[in-house]
């Protein structure tokens, strides 16, 4: 049931609407800022096909005999991060940069319903069931799948009821059909994905037990009453020689307007229940985070790639200071790679019954792969020289008047022509300098909710009374000093998991 590249392009040619820079766009997979985001997620489902990546990027389900793509697989054994982490891999390195909002990186916040099906029981039981019926069609219909979920905001110091009741997406009414909802998303690449799992951010609910902005579900993209305003792209700003990753792995940002749109109930996971919210935005990236810091590691292997040959190419990596500063790169993407080695090793057996990346050491790679970037970006931008923020654009390597002079003076070597030179100097301000790094840094830091979240989610899932009981027992305590101990990863607020041996 893979689907190919084609099949892509053809189901999001469905008449939606879309608005970037001022223009009504009538078909995303040909406008040139959303073209090259399109081709790089339709050359993943030709992967799917290919005979080169087909056995990594798949797996055969015994049941039925069927192929199906291992990004969206369940993850029940050691084994199937492995794949995961390994199909990840492969894309990147076959496309030569990163993407993030691709589906492999979104689809495990499904398998957090999924483990919450108890609580989601307590609304209705046939919200459990939609949950599983959409795993499943996930599996089957192999869509791209993305995440909703920060909403324009408005004044956080009051209720959403207290203003504009449309600045948080909610409910409207009921009809026998399904639920209406209004309000905004900001979904990144929803203008070219085929659905969206739609949910809350975290909303002041008070003591409420039931609200219309508790709603969680899967959104088609291609519903009536949708709207899709886009950010500009970077996408043909500057030539793609000067811009070599603005020009291809813009992942375009998107509000997507809720014009009252009817979402079927058989699409609708929770609804009103504050609980069901509150549950989901606490679980919800136990699986996708693995991915998204996968992502982080590539990056840096990015930044010492680049690093370490501009360095190379002038003989700098011979002295120690420069060497030490490759090492802080590397102490960087060895840390991050440890973390979701280990995170896999130590695996969790989720309540769903699924296996889960270590919840303490996921998270806590999550903090030091987002928290330290910008730190190691500068890094990379002093290791890189200024030259990167100095030299002239490729036209003037090819005007007959001046290419003489700057092959003369960007010509290292035998081995470092003037080209190379300047092909890697304009890979390195793009990757760190340019505007479309500083958007990266940004969305690295935001995309899987803010830095007080990231933390606090390692706070729910430390071990703080194994560190307690040793203090306790080494001080020669009472264990009565044991009452007042933090919450950690096995109390019940937590969801409680089983280490899989």
């Amino acid at each position: 049931m893979i689907r190919t590249g084609q099949q892509y392009r053809d189901s999001i040619r469905d008449g939606r609407v879309v608005h970037i820079n001022g223009e009504r766009v009538r078909d995303v997979t040909t406008h040139p800022m959303f073209k090259p985001l399109v081709d790089i997620r339709a050359q993943i489902y030709d992967m799917q096909h290919d005979a080169r990546t087909r056995s990594v990027m798949t797996y055969r389900d015994p049941a039925t005999a069927e192929d199906f793509a291992v990004g969206n697989k369940l993850p029940y054994e050691q084994a199937d991060w492995h794949a995961k982490r390994r199909a990840t891999n492969t894309v990147l390195e076959e496309i030569g940069g990163v993407v993030t909002r691709v589906g492999d990186e979104t689809v495990g916040e499904m398998w957090s319903l999924f483990d919450g099906r108890d609580v989601l029981n307590e609304v209705d039981p046939q919200f459990s069931a939609n949950i599983e019926n959409h795993i499943r069609s996930v599996l089957r219909d192999d869509p791209f799948h993305v995440s909703a979920n920060t909403d324009p905001k408005g004044d956080r110091s009051k209720r959403p009821q207290d203003q504009d009741p449309d600045m948080l997406l909610h409910v409207v009414r009921e009809t026998d059909a399904g639920i209406v909802v209004r309000g905004a998303k900001y979904e990144t690449a929803a203008a070219y994905a085929n659905q969206a799992f739609t949910k809350p951010t975290i909303a002041n609910w008070g003591d409420a037990q039931l609200s219309e902005y508790a709603v969680g579900f899967v959104c088609d993209l291609g519903s009536p009453n949708l709207k899709f305003i886009c950010r500009t792209g970077f996408t043909g700003r500057a030539p793609i020689d000067d811009y070599p990753l603005s020009n291809r792995f813009d992942e375009v940002d998107t509000l997507v307007i809720f014009d009252d749109v009817l979402i079927p109930w058989e699409n609708v996971l929770f609804y009103r229940h504050t609980r069901a919210a509150t549950f989901i935005r606490a679980t919800l990236h136990r699986y996708s985070a693995f991915a998204f810091v996968q992502r982080n590691l590539k990056m840096a292997d990015m930044m010492i790639g680049a690093a370490l040959l501009n360095v190379r190419q002038t003989g700098l990596d011979k002295q120690q200071a420069v060497q030490e500063k490759l090492s802080a790169l590397a102490v960087y993407r060895e840390g991050i790679n440890a973390h979701l080695t280990a995170s896999i090793a130590m695996a969790e057996r989720s309540p769903g019954g699924l296996l889960m990346p270590n919840q303490s050491l996921l998270f806590s790679g999550r903090v030091l792969a987002c928290s330290q970037l910008h730190e190691m970006m500068h890094i990379a931008r002093e290791l890189c020289g200024g030259q990167i923020c100095v030299t002239p654009d490729a036209a003037a390597f090819r005007d007959p008047e001046t290419a003489p002079w700057l092959e003369k003076f960007y010509t290292v070597n035998d081995n470092w022509a003037a080209e190379d030179r300047r092909r890697l100097l304009a890979f390195a301000r793009d990757l760190l300098n340019s505007d479309y790094a500083g958007h990266r840094l940004t969305f690295q830091l935001f995309a899987q909710s803010p830095p007080f979240a990231h933390l606090a989610a390692v706070y729910r899932n430390f071990d703080w009374d194994d560190t307690a009981r040793f203090v306790q027992k080494s001080a020669g305590l009472s264990e009565r000093v044991l009452g007042g101990a933090a919450p950690s990863a096995t109390s019940p607020a937590a969801q409680p998991a089983r280490k899989v041996a």
